[in-house]
């Protein structure tokens, strides 16, 4: 079989087993957020934390419920990592070190997973798996019950209520995270990723040298890795390291785990407003991008950059040859279009439009489908935007499923689009303009150490964690403002959106007329993957063009 054949039929099977998915799951998750009835590990949980399952939240409750429980949680991974070397299975290890520490916390609380260490010499079994794969489940769990959230703003009317934070998160990780992550776990080991607490085996290298090979419990946490779209790895190779990722198969099931809940979860948003056809307009817009970027990103690595590349059939660079570039390019549109940031080949080996193909696609907003949850209520500002720009044009208040949107609702929406790219493009403009930032740089005096800068801030601020790997990031500058922006950049956005819910909630629905764009044809989804690129265009280009387009032009 052509490596073209395989790869088609890869992506096929792919999309063959997420459509399989869509209906069923989409629709459990419907029915465990707006189910009333509590099982006995839940009612246990509730009566331990103190939680009055009955009480629903307004926005501003729900939003602090959410700020404050990932605040502890910060400052509990921190010292965990800090006090390592007198924890259990610490392999011998010595606590981390404050900076990467607080670097690290805000990572995983974030959702982010970015990693600035090498995880099988930095970090023991017990900080691995209580520590970094809790976390895993919990940031995960946060980003679905926001989306929840922001769906019963559009669900519901005339009420200032949104929920109970709490029983939310509690039902996700119960009902919804464990339960796959249970069974995902056992078809990882039966593929043939890792799962024990060995310190470790000597080997003999084919050149005769002696090696150490660090075991560990990797099947649990790279199955909540992908699942919860997070992405930090057991090993610094992450996903392209063979106890993580042994062959194509599991290959093709992490990419289908990173993808499953962002896009069953329009199927959710559907089913909860009382109008599927809307869950199939958001997913439209979702596949349509996610589709061209996975289109360019094969094209330019096949393709090569350079007579050495072409001559060599492709750009296998940086790539593992048991994926191949078809693999690779799936993997890394996959794995930036949500926020997850693993990868099975290094982005910063790909050829210079290639690369830039990952790094357009976290600009966008990991929309395409986007992170757990994340995904999902950043496409909906857009599509908020999207019928106001619509409403201008045809000169009437703009509606969204019978809301109104007034100049509250479009303060906020601009808020949510404005934050990011300015974390993002302040904090690439601060690394660029400081010696000891710079210093970090690899690749200095070329486009490509401004992309290894401008892709590690647009992959903090975007939650992903992915990196062009090209910088040394293990130093107070890099450990402090990426650890600042990861934090921003994930909780401003959800305290925006929470309040544009609680507006939306609390408006009297409008009825449909024959003046109201209707939100589930064609006419806009067109419109909305038009104004996701055209915003995102708009706020990046110059910065792309001193990057990835001055080095692949």
């Amino acid at each position: 079989m052509s490596d073209t054949a395989a790869g088609l039929l890869q992506v096929g099977l792919l999309i063959v087993l997420l459509a399989a998915c869509y209906r069923p799951l989409g629709g459990y998750m419907a029915r465990v957020y707006t189910g009333e009835k509590h099982s006995r590990v839940e009612r246990g949980a509730y009566k331990l934390f103190g939680v009055d399952a009955k009480a629903e939240q307004t926005w501003a409750v729900y939003a602090r419920s959410v700020v404050a429980f990932s605040a502890i949680s910060v400052i509990l991974l921190y010292l965990i990592q800090r006090l390592q070397h007198a924890l259990p299975l610490s392999n011998g290890l010595p606590g981390v070190e404050s900076g990467l520490a607080f670097n690290t916390a805000a990572s995983f609380v974030s959702n982010t997973n970015w990693q600035s260490y090498v995880p099988e010499v930095t970090m023991g079994h017990l900080v691995q798996f209580a520590g970094l794969a809790v976390q895993n489940f919990l940031s995960a769990a946060v980003g679905i019950v926001v989306a929840i959230a922001v769906i019963r703003g559009f669900a519901r009317n005339k009420t200032d209520r949104l929920g109970n934070f709490w029983v939310d998160l509690t039902r996700t990780v119960i009902r919804v995270l464990l339960p796959i992550a249970i069974l995902g776990g056992l078809l990882l080991v039966a593929l043939g990723v890792v799962q024990n607490f060995s310190g470790g085996h000597e080997v003999t290298s084919v050149v005769g040298q002696t090696q150490t090979l660090p075991g560990g419990p990797v099947a649990s946490q790279e199955v909540i890795k992908e699942l919860g779209t997070n992405g930090g790895g057991y090993y610094n190779a992450n996903s392209s390291h063979p106890f993580e990722n042994p062959n194509p198969l599991s290959d093709l099931f992490e990419i289908f785990l990173l993808l499953l809940i962002p896009v069953c979860l329009t199927r959710t948003f559907g089913v909860m407003v009382k109008d599927k056809r809307q869950g199939y307009a958001i997913l439209g817009v979702m596949g349509t991008i996610w589709g061209a970027f996975v289109v360019l990103a094969t094209l330019f690595e096949v393709r090569g950059a350079g007579t050495a590349t072409r001559a060599a059939g492709a750009a296998m660079e940086g790539k593992e040859t048991r994926f191949g570039e078809w693999a690779s390019s799936l993997f890394a549109v996959s794995t930036t279009g949500t926020s997850t940031g693993a990868v099975n080949s290094m982005h910063d080996s790909f050829t210079p439009l290639g690369g830039g193909v990952p790094l357009f696609h976290m600009m966008l907003g990991e929309v395409t489908p986007g992170g757990t949850g994340t995904g999902l209520y950043g496409i909906l500002v857009l599509a908020v935007l999207t019928v106001f720009v619509a409403g201008l044009m045809v000169g009437r208040t703009p509606e969204y499923l019978k809301k109104k949107i007034t100049a509250r609702e479009m303060k906020l929406v601009s808020l949510y689009i404005l934050a990011t790219p300015t974390l993002v493009l302040v904090g690439a403009s601060i690394a660029m303009g400081l010696a000891t930032a710079r210093a970090s740089i690899l690749n200095t005096d070329s486009p490509h150490g401004f992309s290894e800068v401008l892709y590690a801030f647009t992959s903090a601020g975007n939650n992903n964690g992915s990196a062009f790997a090209g910088i040394s990031a293990n130093i107070p500058f890099y450990n402090t403002a990426l650890g600042l922006v990861m934090l921003l950049g994930r909780f401003v956005p959800i305290v925006v959106v929470l309040a544009l819910a609680g507006s939306f909630a609390q408006q009297q629905p409008v009825p449909v007329t024959q003046g109201t764009l209707p939100t589930h044809k064609a006419l806009f989804v067109t419109m909305l993957v038009g104004v996701v690129l055209i915003v995102t265009g708009l706020t990046y280009f110059p910065a792309l063009t001193l990057g990835p387009l001055a080095e692949g032009l």
